[in-house]
């Protein structure tokens, strides 16, 4: 491990030294591509660097307390901090998803429940917002479908940085293991006993794809138009400006009603369609690699219920992590930090276990 750690220290200094070239920077993209890799190594850097440190504190301590024993607290101490650091490093050296800094688009539907599950999705959209929110993030509705209540039967929106985010802090980092099934527990507002109804909705998180990531020949799009609509299915708008694209080699489908023009609505739809091929794509190469099966906290296929929200007694469920607290009021109004970085912290430590098997 640290023979490659210090291979990785030569790398580190060489792009600290390319990038103070000024002449780099005249190519914008191969210099963000290195600085890209300048961050992923810093922290890799400065803890092996504490971790040479607490070395040498460890020897320095030795010495003194083989004359003074006081000094043995000392030792065991510089001990301690270097198995940290240790532990640390083993971290950072799990490769990293290569799609940790990028952007997403972030889907909920209503599943199971009727009218109920439409509100649900409604809550989960408006948590996912309020958490974009506190983290400093930009969203956009792309695409929305509302029931008649005010939930929805579906929708699209856009989760991006504002800027360049440290490494394992970007929108796919964190909102990747959300994907999968939610499931609420409550009483609805269309139920008249009083009883608790248990309902679903599903979340879908795909990495925004780049248009040069994605190739897509106009031969192989079906692009239908038609007349968009809203709640309980009254026609809001009097031209055909919805559109609907098919992916006809693979069958995927992406829809956007919402923008006032056909352009607008086909440019979105576009967007969607990239993002799920892309995500498609990243699946079968996942199922063809055991090693990155094992390595995976959410489920590939998104059919598996990942997490409980409990009204009647306020506490959220992650099924995957064993995560369980009784502030869902606050998780619903975006406090996800302590429920996302279980999960953040289960997958490191079965990657770790799986580095450390081969």
């Amino acid at each position: 491990m640290f023979e490659a750690v210090e291979e990785l220290l030569v790398e580190h200094a060489d792009l600290e030294t390319r990038l103070a070239d000024p002449s780099v920077h005249a190519d914008q993209a191969n210099a963000r591509k290195l600085a890209k890799r300048y961050a992923e190594l810093t922290p890799i850097t400065r803890v092996y660097r504490a971790w040479k440190q607490a070395g040498e504190d460890i020897e320095a301590a030795r010495e003194l307390a083989a004359e003074e024993p006081e000094f043995l607290a000392e030792v065991k101490d510089s001990e301690a901090r270097r198995e940290e650091l240790t532990e640390e490093l083993r971290l950072l050296l799990v490769p990293r998803d290569p799609n940790d800094d990028k952007d997403v688009i972030l889907e909920i539907k209503a599943g199971e429940g009727g009218e109920e599950s439409a509100l649900f999705a409604g809550d989960l959209l408006r948590m996912y917002l309020r958490f974009a929110e506190r983290i400093g993030w930009k969203t956009e509705i792309i695409d929305a479908n509302e029931s008649d209540l005010g939930g929805y039967k579906d929708v699209s929106v856009a989760v991006k940085t504002k800027g360049n985010s440290e490494p394992g802090q970007g929108v796919w980092a964190k909102l990747k293991y959300e994907g999968g099934v939610h499931r609420v527990q409550r009483v609805p507002a269309t139920e008249s006993q009083g009883r608790i109804h248990t309902s679903a909705a599903g979340v879908l998180v795909t990495p925004e794809a780049e248009e040069v990531e994605v190739e897509i020949v106009a031969n192989d799009l079906r692009i239908d138009v038609y007349r968009s609509s809203g709640p309980g299915g009254q026609s809001v708008n009097t031209t055909d400006s919805a559109v609907r694209i098919t992916h006809l080699p693979t069958g995927i489908v992406a829809s956007c009603q919402n923008e006032k023009s056909q352009l607008q609505n086909k440019e979105q739809a576009m967007r969607i369609l990239r993002s799920r091929l892309l995500a498609a794509a990243q699946e079968e190469a996942e199922r063809e690699a055991s090693d990155a099966r094992r390595s995976q906290v959410r489920t590939v296929d998104r059919s598996e219920r990942i997490r409980t929200y409990n009204y009647p007694e306020n506490r959220i469920s992650d099924h995957r992590t064993g995560f369980k607290s009784y502030n869902l009021d606050q998780v619903l109004d975006g406090e996800l930090n302590a429920v996302i970085q279980s999960c953040v912290d289960t997958d490191a430590a079965a990657k770790l276990a799986a580095a450390q098997q081969n």
